[in-house]
């Protein structure tokens, strides 16, 4: 987790940290490189100052309302793209770019009513969405009555200033929206992960809890009996290794239990662990595990795990694909595992000991391990039995 409370992997999809202000250089340098772009409508009222065409006095006091201008927006954009309507600043900063537009466009001309464009979108991004409809509809309104005035020649402008208003309103509720999905997510995981340790709590206390309660019930009579019937003290003791090791073996198929790997989980692993060795991917996405029983996907699981091992550590690889497939046999209805690189392969003569303990470990859930070279790498295949639904049934 980091410190916005976000998992590492989306505090990456979020480097730009739209809708948020930038809290480093870096961050408010991206920031800026989204928005200047945007500042090319400012090309008609700076043509026009330097064109010559207005007296000094009026070139300056353009020069400085439009620096003006330009400077509100910025600030008001850069600071609260995506986010709610902040207060008397904010507001004051939305009124003086209205204002600004709508005086240099009648006092300079038809050249200045570009800044509606600005106008508009900062009633978007920053307005809330009640009030932003209405500040869009009635800057659009201005422009029209502006243009009027001052002789507007192009009125496609008029298209562009209320559509820019209105997209710039879903693109901060998007933002919004993809902010709240992001955080969910993250309380999302950290509810699991909650869930999680209390289930093994609450497991743990429930295997040990009575087998400790009678360890000490009966170290409490051994040490009563101890000095007067040895004999009855030493069943005592036998007794308590009787428990210990049945207590011991309950955490410990408690503790194989949590570990048991998931396909699901393998194959989202296998994505990561082989685009980060740099070799090509090919993995599907949710398997479809009905009627798979947990041992079964488990040995899929280690399946996986042992074959992406071998394609990431020796075989140099480029390529590698993964398939999870349903198929009919002549023994019945089996899922099978299919992974093949164009690699190599491990070093070495005959099946090292990660493949015969895979071989074992599918042989315990009913299934089979297949594994060698084919003309152009490496495949490994590994299939387990699925349960039909009328055996489902029966055995039910």
């Amino acid at each position: 987790m980091t410190d916005d409370g976000l998992p590492a992997e989306l505090r990456a999809e979020n480097a730009i940290r739209v809708g948020q202000p930038p809290r480093t250089r870096g961050e408010a340098t991206r920031k800026l490189l989204w928005i200047l772009p945007w500042l090319i409508f400012l090309g008609s009222p700076v043509q026009d100052l330097t064109s010559g065409h207005h007296t000094p006095a009026a070139t300056v006091a353009g020069w400085v309302a439009l620096v003006s201008f330009t400077g509100a927006y910025l600030t008001v954009v850069f600071r609260n793209m995506g986010r709610p309507f902040g207060g008397r600043a904010v507001a004051g900063l939305v009124a003086l770019l209205g204002i600004l537009a709508v005086v240099l466009s009648l006092t300079l001309g038809s050249a200045w009513i570009g800044l509606f464009v600005y106008v508009s979108v900062t009633y978007g991004a920053t307005l809330p969405q009640r009030v932003a409809y209405a500040a869009v509809g009635l800057n659009t309104l201005a422009m029209v009555l502006v243009g009027l005035r001052v002789g507007l020649d192009d009125w496609s402008l008029v298209l562009v200033v209320l559509l820019l208003g209105f997209a710039m309103m879903g693109v901060k509720q998007l933002v919004r929206t993809t902010i709240e999905l992001r955080k969910a997510r993250a309380t999302v995981a950290q509810l699991a992960a909650n869930e999680e340790r209390l289930r093994l709590a609450r497991d743990l206390h429930d295997l040990l809890g009575h087998s400790l309660s009678l360890i000490t019930l009966k170290s409490e009579l051994a040490g009563r009996m101890l000095p007067d019937h040895p004999e009855k003290a030493a069943q005592q003791v036998a007794d308590i290794e009787q428990v210990s090791r049945q207590a011991l073996v309950d955490v410990r198929e408690a503790v194989s239990g949590y570990r048991r790997p998931r396909l699901s989980e393998e194959l989202a692993g296998t994505q990561v662990a082989l685009t980060a060795a740099g070799v090509t991917a090919e993995v599907p996405g949710e398997p479809d595990l009905t009627g798979v029983p947990e041992e079964s996907e488990s040995a899929l699981a280690w399946a996986l795990r042992e074959a992406v091992t071998n394609v990431v550590r020796h075989s140099g690889a480029t390529r590698c694909t993964v398939e999870v497939l349903h198929r009919q046999t002549l023994d019945g209805p089996v899922l099978e595992l299919a992974v093949e690189d164009n690699g190599s392969g491990a070093p070495g003569k005959g099946p090292g000991n990660g493949l015969t303990g895979l071989t074992e470990r599918l042989e315990k859930a009913g299934g089979t391990l297949e594994a060698g070279r084919i003309k152009h790498g490496f495949r490994l295949v590994a299939r387990v039995p699925v349960d039909t639904p009328s055996a489902v049934v029966s055995g039910a």
